[in-house]
């Protein structure tokens, strides 16, 4: 199921939770489940190497004024101004508006990527370097190759089919689909949602299985735990043989205990 998208300043709607009833017995809070808060995770990054570039991206132009590529319902390209950005810096941008936002995904046994605009047309760029989103489906026009810059880490060329680059003019109002070769102008950042981009999310998971109380533990053993019992125990939970140490504390408990 997709995630509706959530914007920065956003009011978060908070569940009603029912009130209890006299037949209710008091319940046991339940830990948060650790992998959910990494698939929910909904911050912006920035797309290190093109294989990173997955679900919701934003494309943003090298213009003065901090912009990005954005179509309206009519399928037509433009640069938006945005908002959500920290000190003018454009690795921190974030959409505001859902018109920013592009669906990326990969082409199987590619290396190009489709943009999937708002309304469920793909980004499109034309013999002449016209860009659009008016295509239901994808053709070669509607793919796109994310090279990284050699000189500037965290940066991407798209080039189209045809070999031609997307570039901002250098008043920062149209976009064009028809630039020879690499300059400033076709150098843009893509910025993603954190959660799809491989490296971060596999960080997150190793966190999330490091994040276990000394209450869970001990109930998992069925006995009070030392420091170092317990230290020993989170270890093994990175390690992947959480299990086994599990059996081994509570062995070595039942020794002790008749020792």
């Amino acid at each position: 199921m997709v995630k509706p998208l959530a914007f920065k300043g956003d009011k978060k709607v908070k569940k009603r939770k029912a009130g209890p009833t006299d037949n209710d017995t008091p319940a046991e809070k339940k830990p948060r489940d650790s992998a959910v808060d990494v698939q929910e995770d909904d911050s912006w990054v920035t797309a290190d190497a093109s294989s990173d570039i997955n679900g919701p991206t934003v494309i943003v132009l090298p213009s003065t004024t901090p912009t990005c590529i954005a179509c309206d319902a009519g399928g037509k390209v433009f640069p938006s101004e945005l908002e959500n950005v920290v000190q003018g810096d454009p690795a921190t941008a974030e959409p505001h508006d859902v018109r920013q936002v592009w669906i990326a995904s990969k082409i199987a046994g590619t290396d190009n990527i489709g943009f999937k605009g708002h309304h469920g047309r793909y980004l499109s760029c034309d013999s002449i370097g016209v860009l659009s989103a008016r295509t239901e489906a994808m053709s070669p026009e509607e793919t796109f190759l994310c090279i990284a810059s050699p000189d500037t880490p965290g940066t991407f060329n798209i080039q189209n089919a045809r070999g031609k680059f997307v570039s901002v003019t250098d008043d920062g109002k149209d976009i064009r689909g028809d630039a020879e070769s690499i300059f400033f102008n076709t150098t843009v950042r893509i910025r993603m949602q954190a959660r799809f981009k491989p490296k971060f999310k596999a960080s997150k998971e190793l966190k999330a299985k490091e994040r276990i109380s000394r209450n869970e533990l001990e109930e998992a053993v069925g006995r009070k735990l030392n420091d170092d019992e317990v230290r020993k125990l989170k270890k093994a939970r990175v390690q992947g043989d959480y299990h086994e140490a599990v059996l081994d504390v509570r062995v070595k408990g039942k020794h002790d205990k008749y020792s």
